[in-house]
């Protein structure tokens, strides 16, 4: 068993030299994020601004997992800080179709020269393995893993809300949708309460609900009603189908729109200033409506311009 927290920190230091997990991670390296990724982002316009911090740097996306957003956004953080970008799709790689080991797998992406491997894997896990098998010097992402942790995407959706609100503190949170599959979630849950959330329920089916016992501040419900009550924030997950066998997928979608799904009804019933918040990809009609996700309270698309920004300043942090 690997730990997440333990490896992603120098042991003398103290620095991040590799961002795997948000478990663990203080409130002041957010704030130290937070501040960088604004530097990213031109106030008068809202696009990205180029820099040149990490010219002569190569990144390597290997993505165990099929990603469009995720993979996209470390492609042009990357190369908006002049960074040389390699693609490894390695679910259809001849690496994984002539049986080559992960970790040998691994090892011949770093001989290539990555300085920077962000990696998304199907496995719980396998990102903080990766980190034993890298020499130092060279820093880990982790792109996803299993149903374990997203940190980028963690760290990004915080910042939206912050953008948004000011801060996270003080604020009644409902996430809503596939829990116990669900990696943001699981990412989510550390942000939300290392920044000091007043409330942050986790609303679902009862077969997607995690166990018990949960950080304090943080609580189960299967009434979605219930938790967006007075939310400020609402943030939709979709159904983890490919994490599920067939029983629970079909016990899943019986019912799903109808008793969880995030529509005008359910928004009025939250805060007057409510955001909502979606990591994508969005299944419009049954987790969320259209009406609401291209709504006046709706922060989908913020969050995938603020998800390029953050990963330069994660990129930065790490390499510069």
């Amino acid at each position: 068993m690997f730990s997440d927290e333990a490896r992603q920190f120098d042991s003398k230091s103290g620095k991040l030299i590799h961002l795997l997990t948000l478990e663990g991670v203080a409130a002041s390296l957010y704030r130290d994020l937070f501040a960088q990724a604004g530097e990213y982002i031109d106030p008068s316009s809202g696009r990205i601004r180029k820099s040149a911090a990490l010219c002569d740097r190569l990144l390597i996306n290997a993505f165990f997992e099929s990603s469009t957003r995720t993979r996209m956004a470390f492609e042009i953080a990357a190369k908006s800080m002049s960074a040389e970008v390699v693609n490894f799709d390695m679910a259809g790689s001849s690496a994984t179709a002539k049986g080559e080991s992960y970790a040998d797998t691994i090892s011949t992406i770093v001989a290539l020269g990555a300085d920077l491997l962000v990696i998304r894997h199907g496995e719980d896990g396998a990102v903080a393995q990766a980190s034993a098998l890298v020499p130092d010097g060279v820093a880990l992402i982790n792109g996803g893993d299993g149903c374990n942790a997203h940190p980028s995407q963690g760290l990004l959706d915080a910042w939206t809300i912050t953008r948004r609100k000011g801060k996270v503190a003080g604020l009644r949170i409902a996430i809503v949708g596939d829990i116990v599959h669900s990696r943001v979630a699981h990412s989510l849950v550390h942000a939300f309460t290392t920044l000091d959330a007043k409330q942050v329920s986790l609303a679902g089916p009862p077969e997607l609900l995690p166990e018990s016992p949960l950080p304090a501040g943080v609580d189960l419900s299967e009434d979605v009603d219930k938790a967006v009550t007075a939310a400020d924030v609402i943030v939709v997950l979709r159904m983890q189908y490919e994490r599920m066998d067939d029983q629970e997928a079909k016990q899943s979608r019986s019912g799903y729109t109808a008793n969880y799904c995030i529509d005008r009804r359910r928004v009025a019933m939250a805060a007057p200033d409510v955001m909502v918040m979606h990591p994508g990809p969005l299944n419009r009609g049954m987790e969320l409506t259209s009406e609401v996700a291209d709504g006046e309270h709706s922060s989908i698309l913020q969050q995938v311009t603020n998800g390029v920004a953050m990963r330069m300043a994660i990129m930065q942090m790490l390499l510069a």
